[in-house]
């Protein structure tokens, strides 16, 4: 890890910024870069008391042209500092996410999912000449088509109740005690909530990573990394944003280590074939094996294989033959005899990875 880089706050353009970052530096990118609303008039509620909008310049562009050309810009960056298994988030609202999305395919990256924040608390349309823009875009990428890219699947699923997670995620908008204000006044127009930060780094990050946000606005990518103990490095060109953020680290307090621990993909554990546990002489060629109720049993084969009545071959191929099904876990169906207790043959299977 550069540690020229790690959780540290620079106030400065993006782009100047970007490129004096060297190569494959970075675990996960968080974008949130000026959307370019075009708005030309205040907006006013029907009291006729102004709405906080987005106006400032940071936002504004000549044209479509100078916007694709600024997102071509600091996307074709991103690309080359992320290390090589390294993705990237980019959150918009229609005004300019489709326009990104092109940019992020033809500069190669490989868009792995398109998530919509659907906002509970939308500010409302006041004029009422369209719907209520109650939800933003925002797109997950890999580096490239092969990047094998960080998916914590095991704890997103625990996140939601043990439900995959879908795409579609319900969070509120940033308010209350967590909206940063100076005399009264929003500090920052579009203050992303921490729930989805939370959500984003616990999902396709790790411990000690290093995440980068190129458009730091006030800091909530780098309050919930601080959080998460990954590691943070933030980019702000506006000064008043940036010393908001400085503060609010400041007050941020890191997640005790003992529980940071997440849940592991079972596709990053060690596949260990049932004939391994034969071979080492954890269970023993001849032993009986059953279901969770001891109705069906087959036997242990010196190879690793079991057999059933009429039927043989692995654990797995055995129990789906048995429940009719295309497919079964072998280690969860089939159980053995410890110390008078019933167990799943999986403990052998976890003895192993523990001592190994």
């Amino acid at each position: 890890m550069n540690l020229d880089f790690k959780n540290k706050l620079i106030n400065g353009d993006s782009l100047k910024e970007l490129n004096k970052i060297p190569d494959e530096s970075f675990n996960l990118i968080f974008a949130d870069p000026p959307y370019n609303l075009q708005l030309k008039n205040e907006l006013t509620r029907p009291d006729r008391s102004k709405v906080s909008a987005v106006n400032e310049k940071w936002d504004q562009f000549e044209s479509f042209k100078k916007y694709d050309d600024f997102t071509y810009a600091w996307l074709s960056e991103c690309k080359r500092i992320l290390k090589k298994d390294g993705a990237i988030w980019v959150i918009g609202s229609y005004h300019n996410i489709f326009r990104v999305g092109t940019a992020i395919q033809n500069l190669g990256f490989w868009i792995l999912n398109d998530v919509i924040w659907n906002k509970k608390n939308p500010m409302p349309n006041f004029r009422g000449t369209r719907f209520t823009n109650a939800h933003e875009t925002l797109i997950w990428a890999s580096k490239s088509e092969k990047s094998k890219y960080t998916f914590n699947y095991q704890s997103l699923k625990c996140l939601n109740d043990d439900l995959q997670m879908r795409s579609n995620w319900d969070l509120p908008i940033c308010n209350g005690a967590e909206r940063l204000k100076k005399n009264g006044k929003k500090v920052h127009s579009t203050q992303k909530p921490e729930a989805l930060l939370h959500r984003i780094l616990l999902a396709t990050s790790n411990k000690n990573d290093l995440v980068l946000d190129p458009f730091l606005g006030t800091g909530t990518t780098a309050a919930v990394a601080k959080k998460l103990a990954r590691n943070y490095y933030g980019i702000e060109k506006e000064k008043t944003y940036l010393r908001a953020a400085e503060q609010r680290l400041k007050n941020t307090k890191v997640i005790e280590d003992d529980y940071l621990d997440t849940l592991k993909n079972n596709r990053s554990k060690p596949r260990i074939p049932f004939g391994s546990l034969v071979e080492l002489g954890m269970i023993k060629p001849g032993t009986t094996i059953f279901d969770n109720k001891k109705k069906i049993k087959a036997k242990i084969m010196a190879d690793g294989s079991i057999k059933h009545a009429q039927t043989e071959g692995s654990i797995h191929k055995v129990a789906a033959t048995i429940l009719g099904a295309e497919s079964c876990n072998g280690w969860t169906y089939w159980h053995y005899n410890l110390d008078g207790s019933v167990v799943p043959i999986d403990r052998l299977r976890q003895r192993l990875v523990n001592n190994s």
